[in-house]
């Protein structure tokens, strides 16, 4: 690895960092033009765009932050970097940096379509983990079904209620989950809105 270069200060996105615990180091991104330049603790390095595999966008909620997201950048030599949109500030607290995330994927991908990058660009997560997600949606909604069904051929209206609000709600949450994280390809200039915030 190369010592890091001085990102272009004055383009928009050209610099991003978070922290992915409280108590670790800040990771630190800079596009150059020679290259992503990143540092994560003592490890830093350039990667230059020619050397970039793979880009992957996710969602990725977690219980602190329901509107988190996720852009990980594979090397020709498999190692990985994550960029995530939020970072901790304190104990309880995960903050979002919308702003400063999309502007930085979206400079990433533009650098990366201008040196004529061979990256594979992949939205959403692995087929394998999607469709476990359908079979585990589809499961549910098939118990809540059978659920519901008795409760109202045996009158148990609060029961059905229950049912009824338990499944809008995994709906909500799992469903906009298995909606954004569709496995997909795309283009340079075709970057995925709902896999950015």
């Amino acid at each position: 690895m190369t010592e890091p270069h001085s990102p272009d200060q004055a383009v928009a996105g050209a610099r991003y960092f978070y922290k992915a615990s409280l108590i670790g180091s800040a990771y630190r991104f800079g596009l150059t033009d020679d290259g992503i330049d990143w540092q994560v603790g003592r490890q830093a390095g350039l990667w230059r765009y020619a050397d970039i595999a793979a880009v992957r966008l996710s969602y990725r909620p977690v219980s602190m932050q329901s509107r988190r997201f996720r852009c990980d950048i594979a090397h020709l030599n498999r190692q990985r970097i994550a960029v995530m949109s939020t970072t901790w500030q304190t104990v309880t607290l995960m903050t979002p940096q919308d702003d400063a995330y999309r502007a930085f994927v979206l400079e990433l991908h533009r650098r990366l379509a201008a040196a004529g990058s061979p990256a594979e660009l992949i939205g959403g997560v692995r087929p394998g983990i999607y469709a476990l997600g359908i079979a585990l949606l589809t499961l549910v909604a098939i118990a809540v079904t059978g659920l519901l069904a008795r409760a109202i051929a045996t009158g148990e209206w609060g029961g059905a209620l229950f049912l009824l609000g338990f499944a809008a709600l995994f709906g909500w949450q799992i469903g906009g989950f298995i909606r954004r994280n569709r496995p997909r390809r795309y283009g340079f200039d075709a970057v995925p809105g709902e896999l950015l915030p």
